[in-house]
């Protein structure tokens, strides 16, 4: 049995990572994947890092990843986000930033492909929310099954005759068809729902289960006000926003 329990859009965010590790082992995962953006936002940037580190998992780089492996600010994020990866950065030691930056832009695992953003173009960080946008990148895609997070809303694409966009919660796999599979956001959900997405792939059944798991959101947004960071980051967990 191989279950792989994918995650992506941690942000910093301790006790929803914890959450959704929980319930994935809860749930038999055999195998863990990191979709990216470890860091940024929430207040526990090291933490982060370390549990995906120990869990020696196959883990691509997000757009905060790369900001926060930078010296400096490159002007690329808005004002909000860029007080928090300041601050980010003055947290990590030089080992985390240079394993954030030696992550790779994108993987094949098994049979399938893990990125952050987009298949045509990874470094650039481009936002899939819509069929036309993931149609660039079923054309780059050259397995099945593709995993990505970036837009912290868990959805997926399927592409037959078109590409069309679905919000179930299980997705069968289908012989002849691609999947490009949006896993949410641990850390900052931004779908409505505060709690921590991700999703499990049952590969022996060809079966993409979406899951939604209840965390201490209480908890860790009173670390982001104690740590200094914005207030809004701290305001927006429970909107799911």
């Amino acid at each position: 049995m191989m279950r792989f329990a994918i995650f992506s859009d941690i942000h910093a965010n301790l006790e929803a990572l914890e959450a959704v590790l929980s319930d994935a082992r809860e749930r038999h995962c055999t195998h863990f994947i990191c979709l990216g953006d470890i860091v940024g936002y929430n207040a526990n940037p090291r933490e982060c890092i370390k549990i995906v580190r120990d869990l020696d998992c196959p883990t691509v780089k997000g757009n905060h990843d790369e900001q926060a492996s930078q010296p400096e600010a490159t002007g690329d994020f808005n004002e909000m986000a860029e007080r928090a990866m300041t601050w980010t950065r003055a947290q990590l030691s030089d080992e985390d930033r240079q394993w954030l930056r030696d992550l790779r832009l994108q993987r094949q695992v098994r049979d399938f492909t893990i990125v952050h953003a987009t298949l045509d173009t990874p470094g650039q960080w481009g936002y899939v929310f819509r069929d036309l946008d993931a149609a660039a990148s079923f054309t780059y895609q050259h397995t099945a099954v593709c995993f990505f997070g970036h837009t912290h809303i868990q959805c997926a694409f399927i592409r037959d005759e078109r590409a069309r966009r679905t919000q179930q919660e299980q997705i069968h796999v289908e012989f002849g068809k691609k999947y490009f599979v949006n896993a949410g956001s641990v850390g900052q959900p931004r779908d409505g729902d505060w709690r921590a997405a991700y999703c499990i792939y049952h590969a022996d059944e060809n079966l993409i289960e979406q899951r939604r798991v209840r965390y201490a959101i209480e908890k860790a947004r009173k670390k982001i006000i104690a740590a200094g960071l914005p207030r809004l980051l701290a305001d927006r967990l429970p909107l799911g926003r």
